[in-house]
């Protein structure tokens, strides 16, 4: 049981200076789950189950009896947001209220629908490499194309103007912050207040936008409320710009590092990209420990028996990391099988805007080694480049030269 636990890790683990998965991980796949303490936030500090291996991951992501919602009392949460105001929308919500307010996006992503983005999103990425080519050498990648990138092209979709993409991004990075809740939910609030004022701008004069489609369709229809609207578009743009940012980074950061694997990613016209993007989201694997649930009654998972009320944390590094699944994983091999990864995630709850950061971080990387076949990193190591202390692995910069 949880409280009878002797030994009690503290969570989240620190990743090693490289950026790699927590090598703590491995040691723990070769047991059952075990017992880490949750620290305090917007709630109090708690015990819960951490689940390690590929297949009790698994089983954990589509099992029913695992309940995501952020508002049942005790519930485990990782953002320092209060869960009551539903701060996560339907990521965080279980059957019908998923299904009922994913379902109201959902076509917006379909591999169909996104294929018709690509034209728009080429332009773009050549815009931003055209502004990026003209800046001082060395200059920062992040800053002027990784970072830029997702975050116009889901502005745009949803409906924020351009203008105001740099507002929303720091209001995320607040917004999702460690350590300080009370400014983390200020900057919520401004967030969340700018897109209620966007949406009574597209309830009143609709546009070609997710925002305006969600008011007219579901909420002028009294199907969805003001509340529910902004928190589906602050759930898009913020899953939309900062998992993105942060993997085609790291995409590129891969390729900086490892000239046979630039070589062999960028032959044949970019054959083996799309199989590159999906071995780099194992490998980095950014959901680093955000994944929770709690359990609705008492089960059996992986070996221990959890009770009615207990608090889990699914770790998806570590079940991309596991050998059993994943042969010698500590290295990017294009040529591996990476289906069954769990970064996009695993049942219900995989991610719905997979297709969409698919594309981008394909065109990402094949357009910008194709127009600067020389980059380079501008740092001997690139050991101070990765964030600390946040939900979603990435790097604070990437200074390149070419």
């Amino acid at each position: 049981m949880l409280d009878e636990a002797q030994q009690v890790l503290d969570w989240p683990f620190p990743r090693p200076s490289n950026g790699h998965v927590p090598h703590i991980l491995a040691e723990l796949r070769e047991a059952p789950p075990c017992v880490i303490r949750i620290p305090a936030g917007a709630v109090p500090s708690r015990r819960a189950w951490l689940v390690t291996r590929y297949p009790d991951v698994t089983q954990a992501l589509k099992d029913p009896r695992l309940s995501v919602d952020e508002t049942l009392p005790g519930a485990p949460v990782r953002i320092q947001l209060p869960p009551g105001e539903k701060p996560s929308s339907f990521l965080r919500a279980d059957d019908p209220e998923h299904d009922r307010l994913r379902g109201m996006v959902v076509s917006e992503f379909t591999a169909r629908r996104v294929r018709t983005m690509g034209p728009a999103i080429e332009r773009l990425i050549n815009e931003l490499l055209d502004d990026f080519e003209s800046k001082p050498r060395p200059a920062d990648l992040q800053d002027a194309f990784t970072r830029q990138l997702p975050t116009l092209v889901i502005a745009r979709l949803v409906g924020v103007p351009d203008e105001e993409s740099p507002f929303f991004v720091e209001s995320t990075r607040v917004s999702i912050s460690q350590g300080n809740p009370q400014r983390s939910y200020a900057a919520f609030m401004t967030m969340s207040e700018r897109l209620r004022e966007l949406a009574a701008e597209r309830a009143a004069d609709p546009k070609d936008d997710v925002m305006s489609r969600l008011a007219v369709n579901y909420m002028a229809k009294g199907e969805l409320t003001m509340d529910e609207l902004v928190a589906l578009v602050r759930l898009l743009l913020i899953a939309g710009h900062e998992t993105t940012t942060n993997q085609i980074a790291l995409n590129v950061l891969s390729m900086l590092l490892d000239d046979e694997l630039r070589d062999a990613v960028m032959a044949n016209d970019g054959a083996l990209i799309p199989q590159f993007v999906e071995e780099a989201l194992r490998f980095w694997s950014i959901s680093q420990d955000g994944i929770l649930r709690m359990a609705l009654e008492d089960m059996e998972l992986g070996g221990v028996q959890m009770k009615k009320g207990d608090a889990v944390v699914i770790s998806i590094p570590s079940a991309n990391h596991d050998e059993s699944k994943f042969p010698d994983p500590g290295h990017i091999d294009v040529h591996r099988d990476t289906h069954g990864h769990m970064q996009w995630g695993n049942g219900p709850h995989y991610c719905t805007g997979a297709p969409l950061a698919r594309l981008e971080m394909q065109l990402a990387v094949k357009i910008l080694f194709q127009r600067f076949p020389t980059l380079k990193l501008a740092i001997d190591k690139p050991d101070g480049l990765f964030r600390r202390e946040t939900v979603f692995h990435g790097v604070y910069e990437l200074p390149v030269t070419w």
